[in-house]
């Protein structure tokens, strides 16, 4: 992964102190002034809450299960794990979505009308911080589960060797994964609003840098007037059909 075009903890937090009015440190972290350590925590609470904001390109993960015989059908989510894509789940031994996530009542009626011999897509909930799969206890072996979630990591740990990442703002050397510019601007808002200081410039700032670089975190596709005016759109449920029931 690229993190070229990204700064440092310490970069970052010494440009939005030299905007409010303070002197630069050579270690944000290790600064005697509470100045600085306001705005290392609120680095923390900045990547929090940008991870949550957009599906960001970087931060997207992909992740398997290959359920095994005998198994209950409860999964540990991925350590890292912020929250699941939309409609990014698949069994992919069969080649259909995975339907989900259920809600309680349709789960329990899942389980009530014990239809494991008659569904024909996998399901699953959230539950109890697991991922749950239907049919259950046992399991079906060999469903091949897949779906892409966004990390909740969002920080390069500096000098980790294989690389790592974490969640909390802790060393000055640190990567954060956002571009530059938007997370220096959030970061002057939150620092004016918790100093009781007039934010509204800066909120407005950091807003127009979020819808920007929304716009710019990926490519966007060809605009025309008639829709599949040029080329041939992928296959899909609207234009081919189910097969192989009832012997067809």
């Amino acid at each position: 992964m690229s993190t070229q075009r990204f700064e440092t903890i310490n970069d970052i937090v010494n440009q939005v102190a030299v905007e409010t009015g303070m002197d630069p440190v050579t270690d944000v972290f290790a600064a005697n002034d509470f100045v600085f350590t306001q705005l290392t925590h609120l680095v923390t609470t900045c990547t929090e809450e940008l991870m949550e904001l957009f599906d960001w390109q970087i931060l997207v993960r992909e992740h398997q299960i290959i359920t095994q015989e005998g198994e209950t059908g409860n999964y540990a989510l991925p350590a890292d794990f912020g929250y699941m894509i939309p409609q990014t789940g698949w069994e992919r031994n069969e080649n259909v979505p995975l339907m989900g996530p259920l809600s309680a009542q349709a789960w329990t009626y899942l389980l009530g009308r014990d239809l494991v011999g008659s569904t024909i897509y996998a399901s699953f909930r959230y539950d109890q911080n697991e991922l749950r799969i239907f049919p259950n206890d046992p399991v079906t072996p060999n469903l091949n589960i897949n779906f892409e979630y966004i990390s909740r990591n969002v920080i390069k740990i500096a000098g980790a060797d294989p690389v790592e990442y974490t969640d909390k703002a802790e060393n000055p050397g640190d990567v954060v994964l956002f571009p530059p510019h938007l997370i220096k601007r959030m970061l002057r808002m939150k620092f004016l609003d918790v100093k009781g200081f007039d934010s509204m410039k800066a909120s407005d700032d950091f807003w127009q840098a979020l819808q920007s670089w929304k716009g710019k975190d990926n490519t966007a596709g060809i605009l025309h007037a008639a829709r599949w005016r040029y080329g041939v759109p992928y296959l899909g449920f609207n234009n081919i059909p189910d097969t192989n029931f009832g012997g067809q």
